[in-house]
């Protein structure tokens, strides 16, 4: 029987008990005591409700990530100014990025914090979602920080993801996922590929300090953004991404597929790239979309990407986090469950096929 692994990226939607918890927490009308308590219910709700879907492998959902999951290592930093770069959605709405405005670069909150606070509840494996070096990396201003090189910074910035990868897997990880969903923005920001090359050299310093066996624990996670359902890059040809997503030293890659208009080609990109120790976790549930998918759209998703991925290194997963940013309430968690499910159940009745279609090739 043929068997494809499935994961989470990793957001789920905040309840509203939660988000109106943390409003509270920000205007000071509760302490970081009584915030922990929502945050652990919290975290303990999606867990029994990521294992109620069947998931393999388990998620906190981000649940502790306090605002987003692009800034949670540096929230509450006190080098940090609100005005750095601006990202533009589709839709018009724009999330702003701090701006680092002195040195050292250190996190405040280290992804493998948050997930040893939930690893207690569950004996399934879990993964850990953290945010990438290159988007951190836009943190820095164009300017010069006086006293504090960008060389100097990006060395910080390296030694603080390395720990951060490496305490992941001390807390329990069994997997280590870098969203990377800068990747296509990149090209959008710089057209000559300088800044997505520039990117890629950055995580693969972070890469090299690993194990080839360490890296096959480690994924890389694309997407064109998901934000009130919208996305800031989907404009962004994807042949111009896909062929240098692949140099980056990790075993796995979470591709976003199913919102593509032209998901065939990108497959074919996919397939001539993919180096033999990698495996792509193709996206077959579209998280800006409100509808929910059948499992037999999934299934029709995961044959599609069989035609051109071999079996031994493919795997299915969601296009994107549900909710990467705390105040999205664009899909409940309602929604975002039945898409797993579909994901669940869409993948087994794909790999149902698939291993009866080897058996009438072999007899």
């Amino acid at each position: 029987m043929i068997t494809l692994p499935t994961e989470t990226i990793g957001s789920i939607p905040r309840s509203e008990k939660l988000m109106q918890a943390q409003r509270q927490f920000d205007s000071g009308l509760i302490d970081a005591v009584t915030m922990d308590t929502f945050y652990d219910e919290a975290v303990q709700l999606t867990i029994r409700e990521l294992e109620a879907t069947g998931s393999p492998i388990i998620t906190d959902g981000e649940q502790r990530k306090t605002h987003s999951f692009a800034t949670y290592s540096v929230e509450g930093g006190e080098n940090f100014a609100p005005d750095g770069l601006e990202i533009p959605f589709n839709d018009g709405h724009v999330r702003r990025l701090p701006r680092l405005i002195a040195g050292p670069f250190r996190f405040t909150l280290s992804a493998a914090d948050t997930l040893a606070a939930a690893r207690q509840y569950t004996q399934r494996p879990m993964k850990q979602a953290i945010i990438s070096v290159s988007a951190l990396s836009l943190f820095y201003p164009s300017d010069t920080i006086v006293g504090y090189t960008r060389e100097e910074f990006l060395d910080d910035l390296v030694n603080e993801q390395e720990k951060e990868i490496r305490n992941c897997f001390a807390a329990g990880a069994q997997i280590v996922q870098i969203d990377f969903t800068e990747g296509r923005l990149a090209i959008k920001l710089d057209p000559s590929g300088s800044l997505l090359n520039g990117f890629i050299d950055l995580n693969n310093r972070v890469l090299a300090r690993f194990t080839a066996e360490e890296r096959q624990r480690i994924g890389i996670h694309t997407c064109p953004g998901a934000d009130h359902d919208s996305t800031h890059s989907a404009d962004v040809d994807y042949a111009e991404l896909l062929p240098s997503l692949f140099e980056l030293k990790a075993g796995n890659f979470y591709i976003s597929m199913a919102a593509e208009k032209d998901p065939d080609r990108a497959l074919r990109i996919i397939a001539r790239y993919l180096k033999p120790e990698q495996r792509a976790y193709i996206g077959v549930i579209d998280v800006n979309d409100p509808r929910i998918e059948t499992p037999a759209d999934v299934c029709k998703r995961v044959l599609e990407a069989a035609r051109h991925i071999p079996l031994a290194q493919l795997g299915t997963t969601d296009d994107c986090g549900f909710s990467p940013f705390c105040d999205d309430i664009s899909t409940s968690r309602e929604t975002a469950f039945a898409k797993i499910r579909a994901r669940m159940e869409g993948t087994m009745m794909a790999a149902e096929k698939l291993t009866l279609q080897q058996d009438a090739m072999d007899g």
